[in-house]
């Protein structure tokens, strides 16, 4: 800037004395027709030196004051510079225009207070206009997560139809497979009744031609008879000595007789001429039986097989209405939605470079990088602003932020607010708990840095704290402050983590700081006893543990409980952290459960108490009723007693019952009872 201002000196002083005369402007080029002010041409191109040519060869033409030509030569001069530059912005190469419109104000003093207001409205139009951008940079970064999540539901969405489609088609398969095997089956019953109705057609004509055999044999062996008859008559001689009166009167009533035989047997053969025989006519009948039930026993399946395919084509069906509903629903989203975002392109902007952003990005997911961008974009303008607005003395606002006025950013770096913090809570668990955490936090920093500047420094560190949602320390601190959290939830995790570590201790009899990965698994299970197999190896892993790493390798316990200059634990220490909330959340789910109502109906005292002992059976008395009181807001000295009739009156919405307990730690005291079998 002072080179520009030198510059710009010389430029002036050498530029004096351009006016026409009689102290008035040159009206050039009002008289000169067809000349151009200013080209936006480089001087090397080859348009320029055409056009410089044509001025030498056009000495009478009228020429430029010498004013413009310097202006002209200064301001291609510097667009120059920045073409050559690799990485000039469009407001750098405003810069050079700038200048010269700087120039002209200075100049020309009658016209400068004009060109000075013309100037400063651009100015502010653009710097409204760079506010503006800046202001919407949070909102490109929620349409990003907002995208994400787009596209994330979207491949489980396409994922799972994919498998429902994969599923559908084996069963398709598996169904044409039994419809193809049952016509077959079908078939081969068909061809089997059709050869036995040939058989019993055969069978028919058989027994027909038996009896017309049979018919002729007994015509024939009648007649024989009758031959045989008149031969032994004749054959015989004492015949002859009978009375031939008597003879022919026998011989009449014989032949009588065969005639009505006869007759008779005719009649049978009429009647019984097509009868086939029981056996036969059983047999065929209980074949065709069994036949008739295979019949109607593949009919019954065929009619349910063709139901179920029924189902399936209208399965299939609105299976494809719903993939081209969830394809163009794709679609939609695929040509609104964002593309997926670039981090690398971080690397430039956040402070302390590439290696810096490494280091915050690493083995984050694009939320959690949405949060680190956040908190460098909050840290950066926390440190741009002077003074903080005051947020008044409402009942919502917080005791400690209740202040009207302006209030100084004392612009503390991250390491002093965590140092801070520290001590706060070093000295909140030293004392006695009389007041309540945020009276204490202003009495600390009143104490710390005096009634004047308590105010400015709660301010700080509430703003502070409210933007570093990663840093462990301060997020606990905000949420315990706010009222979120119960502080007994720190302190109680705390005292864990220094009883895990003195077992650790204990553990390493040569006291070198190292256990083995047997030891380590017996500490952990012996002082977490309620935790799984899968927890204990989370654990495990988080600590250093590696599934091909062996019970004889050794582990330096100590510093999983080491902590950075921020405050930032170990993984080991966030693991535990985090199978705690999990806990919490499984535990109130199961208490939801127990109780067997929806969120918006109302719990009585004795309810919720019952369902307590039901999933927890080894809470003590004392707890249930510190559980009870922080649902239902009553001390515990006016909580009826379990016989008291009062109890059913003592009623909460459930919603509002649960989250009361999420804010105090509430955690399970033993292991559930299994449900007796049936």
């Amino acid at each position: 800037m002072a080179c520009q201002q030198s510059r710009y000196r010389s430029f002036s002083s050498a530029s004096t004395g351009q006016f026409s005369m009689g102290g008035h402007l040159s009206p050039w080029p009002t008289y000169t027709s067809g000349q151009t002010i200013l080209q936006n041409r480089k001087p090397c191109s080859d348009d320029y030196r055409k056009r410089v040519g044509s001025c030498q060869q056009h000495p009478f033409r009228t020429a430029k004051p010498r004013y413009l030509e310097e202006l002209e030569n200064y301001l291609r001069k510097e667009l120059l510079l920045l073409d050559l530059g690799t990485d000039s912005t469009q407001e750098l190469r405003l810069q050079p225009y700038r200048e010269i419109f700087e120039f002209f104000i200075e100049d020309f003093k009658t016209y400068k207070p004009l060109l000075s207001s013309i100037k400063n409205a651009y100015e502010g139009m653009l710097a409204h206009q760079r506010e503006k951008i800046r202001a919407l940079e949070p909102l490109k970064a929620k349409l990003v997560t907002v995208n994400e999540d787009c596209n994330e539901r979207i491949l489980a969405m396409r994922a799972e139809e994919k498998h429902e489609i994969s599923l559908l088609k084996k069963e398709k398969m598996n169904l044409l497979k039994l419809i193809d095997k049952k016509n077959e089956e079908k078939i081969s019953l068909q061809s089997e009744v059709a050869k036995l109705r040939k058989n019993l057609a055969e069978e028919y004509l058989h027994y027909l031609s038996e009896r017309d055999a049979r018919k002729i044999l007994i015509a024939d062996l009648n007649e024989l008879r009758y031959q045989r008859e008149d031969m032994s008559l004749a054959q015989s001689p004492g015949i002859w000595g009978e009375d031939p009166v008597k003879l022919t009167l026998a011989l009449k009533m014989t032949r009588q007789d065969l005639t009505r035989t006869q007759m008779e047997l005719n009649t049978m053969k009429a009647n019984f001429g097509d009868v086939v025989p029981r056996r036969d006519f059983e047999m065929q009948e209980k074949t065709n039986k069994d036949l008739q039930e295979q019949l109607d026993t593949l009919r019954a399946s065929y009619e349910e097989v063709h139901k179920e395919h029924e189902i399936l084509m209208q399965l299939h069906i609105s299976t494809l209405k719903e993939r081209d509903q969830f394809f163009s629903e794709l679609q939609e989203i695929q040509r609104t939605s964002t593309p997926r975002p670039d981090w690398t392109k971080c690397k430039d902007v956040v402070a302390g470079g590439p290696e810096r952003w490494q280091m915050l990005a690493e083995g984050k997911n694009s939320d959690q990088l949405v949060d680190v961008l956040l908190e460098e974009i909050g840290s950066g303008l926390l440190r741009e602003k002077e003074f903080f607005p005051g947020l008044g003395y409402g009942e919502a606002i917080p005791a400690f932020l209740r202040f009207d006025g302006l209030v100084e950013n004392k612009k503390p770096s991250k390491k002093d607010v965590v140092d801070l913090l520290k001590d706060a809570w070093k000295e909140r668990l030293a004392e006695e708990q009389k007041e309540t955490f945020p009276d204490f936090f202003f009495n600390f920093l009143e104490r710390r840095f005096g009634p004047s500047d308590a105010m400015a420094w709660a301010y700080t560190i509430f703003e502070n704290i409210k933007i570093f949602h990663s840093n462990e320390l301060m997020s606990q601190f905000y949420a315990v402050l706010m009222g979120k959290r119960s502080e007994n939830v720190y302190v109680t995790q705390k005292e864990t983590v220094a009883q895990l570590l003195k077992e650790m201790t204990n553990a390493d009899s040569q006291n070198e700081g190292l256990l083995t990965m047997e030891q380590f698994n017996t500490v952990l299970k012996s002082t977490f006893p309620l935790k799984t197999e899968e927890q204990i190896q989370e654990l495990m892993e988080a600590g250093g543990w590696h599934p091909s790493s062996s019970n004889a390798d050794l582990l330096n316990y100590r510093s999983l409980f080491m902590e950075d200059e921020e405050g930032q634990s170990e993984p080991f220490v966030q693991k535990l952290w985090e199978q705690y909330m999990d806990e919490k959340d499984e535990y109130l789910l199961q208490l939801k459960q127990e109780l067997g109502i929806e969120l918006h109906e109302e719990v009585t005292l004795p309810k919720l108490r019952g369902a307590l002992m039901t999933i927890d059976p080894s809470l003590d008395k004392q707890t249930v009723n510190t559980y009870m009181s922080q649902a239902f807001q009553l001390p515990e000295s006016e909580l009826p007693e379990d016989s008291d009739e009062k109890e059913e009156g003592v009623v909460e919405i459930l919603q509002t019952a649960l989250e009361r307990l999420q804010v105090i730690d509430i955690r399970r005291a033993g292991p559930r009872e299994p449900e007796p079998a049936n």
